[in-house]
């Protein structure tokens, strides 16, 4: 999409307008500063899909558009959670920070702060292994996906 301003607030608007939730949504520029490059998770049957795709394109900011659900893709997202690591915790939070190949950030006497990336199920599953009154907090980017082989937006 252009990299101007009002931008991704017309791509919100369309959304709300027409009362789809966005799951998540992340933009930052490309190499091509005149450009940002938007990824937005939603869900719906296809009709509504389909209704959003073509909404999304019909917007003058929109240079291209790619439903990466419909090819093969890699998706990632970031995830920093706060955790208390007191005692024998210590070491049951390293070794599945390990397991799920996350990093420990911070560390003080009683917490640790990890840093995960992966697809958003990979992170859920984290956050399902540990314990729920460890988690102090959680902070997610959204998903970012880019498609597979040879495919791109700029072509």
């Amino acid at each position: 999409m252009e990299n101007e301003a009002g931008a991704l607030s017309r791509v919100a608007n369309l959304f709300s307008a027409r009362g789809y939730n966005i799951e998540s949504l992340t933009v930052a520029p490309t190499d091509d500063p005149t450009l940002s490059r938007l990824t937005l998770v939603t869900y719906g049957n296809e009709q509504i899909i389909e209704q959003i795709v073509k909404q999304l394109n019909k917007l003058i900011d929109v240079v291209k558009l790619i439903d990466l659900s419909e090819t093969d893709a890699i998706e990632r997202e970031l995830m920093l959670v706060k955790t208390k690591a007191n005692g024998e915790q210590r070491a049951e939070m390293k070794r599945l920070a390990d397991i799920f190949g996350g990093h420990v950030l911070d560390v003080t006497e009683a917490t640790y702060t990890i840093e995960l990336t992966g697809t958003g199920s990979k992170l859920d599953n984290f956050l399902r292994a540990i314990e729920k009154e460890a988690i102090l907090e959680v902070v997610r980017s959204g998903a970012t996906g880019i498609a597979l082989g040879q495919k791109a937006l700029r072509a």
